[in-house]
């Protein structure tokens, strides 16, 4: 039996493609195929920018409250078929049911925070700034917009941006990854019944010729991505180039930072759930940490053996603690930054290639690793390498720390574990970093909050989330008036 064929949803119906190319969707832990994707054609993106842009006018000038009522309706129809979308992003992602529960939490508290747009929208004026003279900023949608979306949170990340981008009054266009591209099939199946016009959500799978069609296409005004640094910055500079409006969420090196006044039993458990939920494939993960003073042998033996007892398997196991890396390729990867890391002469007292699923034997696992006297030049420490591997390496004081991991590229995220608000306080304010922890592992914002990101971890002004996203997805018009 051939596996299905997901589909394209183009000006309200759904379509397959008619490219010849195909590639398979594997489930990370058992290696079985679930669906085939297509890797759609240059014209099925230029038809679905059309049919947004034909729509775009009827739905800007739909009531914000009416744009409002569909997020309530695509609220209530993922509340309604929560279970079955947190298990599709098991199935073809492998984070653990309940690490896929959170993330489409966090998918739908977005299009709560879109629910509100009538107020979220609001300008602002003033009477009289000369005699006689009012002045007003009102805010309006751009048009057609578009979504270049990661593997790693295939429910989630997607609804940073659309549910806002369509309430702000503009029209959408979405590309899945094509390693995860059921989930985003499952979720337009709800926008589907939310009864919106035709036109205004458009999924279009593919690859690198639908990506360059999308910031090519003179049609498409902004586009959103959350991906690797090398191609966000490539996705800048060339939508730049062409004028539009862009938002680049790249990489990460996540340096975490623990001082020797930390409460360490609790400080052990944020700094596991950092390196290793998701299996490390979050790009707010934490995979360097810094130890400070005397403390380090204490937290290295206490992670070490919190970590050896990660119970490693299928993520619809219920039990399960830790799921599998998402590809082949991915398990390679690790498993040549685990090779590179001793060779460089870091110390590694936990080696995840022992671990064996014995129910999957042919999944793509890889138990949690610890490499212990790392330093800022060693490629596992600069290199992202997106998987359940943790660096330490050791300070003999809090400036040092701080130096340390200033040598990073990176400037996605930064946690530090202290009882002392000096240090607290210094850290958040010194620290070039988009979203900083305090005795936090995963400083991750909630969806009022903007996903921050410094350095080579962005590229762009305004993020998602919050209220960058309103100002993402709307221009500001002032006018100023005089009536005789």
């Amino acid at each position: 039996m051939s596996a299905k064929v997901v589909r394209n949803y183009v000006n309200g119906s759904w379509v397959t493609s008619k490219s010849t190319r195909r590639q398979q969707v594997y489930n990370p832990a058992t290696q079985e195929v679930i669906a085939e994707v297509p890797l759609s054609t240059k014209e099925e993106v230029d038809k679905a920018v059309q049919k947004a842009h034909d729509a775009f006018h009827e739905w800007r000038t739909t009531p914000p409250y009416t744009r409002a009522r569909a997020m309530f309706k695509l609220k209530n129809g993922m509340e309604a078929r929560f279970e079955d979308l947190a298990r599709m992003v098991t199935t073809e992602n492998g984070k653990t049911i309940d690490e896929a529960r959170a993330e489409v939490r966090r998918a739908i508290e977005n299009v709560e925070l879109a629910a509100g747009i009538p107020t979220q929208m609001m300008g602002y004026n003033l009477e009289d700034v000369a005699q006689g003279i009012d002045e007003v900023a009102i805010r309006q949608p751009l048009g057609v917009c578009a979504s270049i979306n990661p593997f790693n949170f295939p429910n989630m990340v997607p609804l940073w941006f659309l549910p806002v981008a369509i309430a702000c009054g503009n029209t959408y266009i979405t590309k899945p990854s094509p390693i995860t591209p059921v989930s985003q099939e499952l979720l337009f199946e709800l926008l589907d019944e939310c009864d919106l016009p035709d036109g205004v959500v458009n999924l279009v799978h593919g690859d690198e010729e639908v990506v360059n069609a999308l910031i090519d296409h003179p049609l498409v005004r902004a586009l959103s991505f959350v991906g690797s640094s090398r191609v966000g910055k490539i996705i800048y500079e060339r939508s730049a180039m062409l004028g539009k409006r862009v938002q680049a969420q790249g990489g990460a090196k996540n340096h975490m930072l623990v001082m020797p006044d930390a409460d360490l039993p609790k400080s052990i458990a944020n700094i596991m759930g950092s390196s290793y939920g998701c299996a490390g494939q979050r790009c707010l993960a934490g995979s360097v940490l810094i130890t400070v003073g005397n403390i380090h042998k204490q937290v290295v033996d206490g992670l070490a053996e919190a970590a050896s007892r990660l119970r490693v398997g299928y993520g619809l196991n219920e039990t399960t603690q830790m799921g599998p890396v998402i590809t082949q390729q991915s398990l390679k990867r690790v498993h040549s930054y685990l090779e590179r890391g001793q060779e460089e002469g870091a110390t590694l007292i936990l080696d995840g290639r022992q671990v064996k699923v014995q129910d999957c034997p042919d999944g793509n696992f890889v138990g949690p690793s610890i490499f212990d006297n790392a330093n800022s030049e060693m490629s596992i420490v600069k290199d992202e390498i997106f998987g359940p591997v943790l660096s330490v390496m050791n300070v003999p004081d809090f400036d040092s720390g701080i130096e340390a991991l200033e040598k990073s590229r990176y400037g996605n995220a930064a946690s530090i574990f202290t009882q002392d608000g000096g240090h607290a306080r210094e850290f958040k304010y010194r620290v070039r970093a988009g979203n900083i922890g305090i005795n936090i592992g995963v400083a991750a914002p909630v969806a009022s909050f903007p996903f921050g990101g410094m350095k080579d971890s962005f590229f762009g002004d305004l993020h998602g989330q919050g209220p960058d996203a309103i100002n993402f997805f709307t221009d500001r018009k002032v006018v100023i008036e005089r009536w005789f």
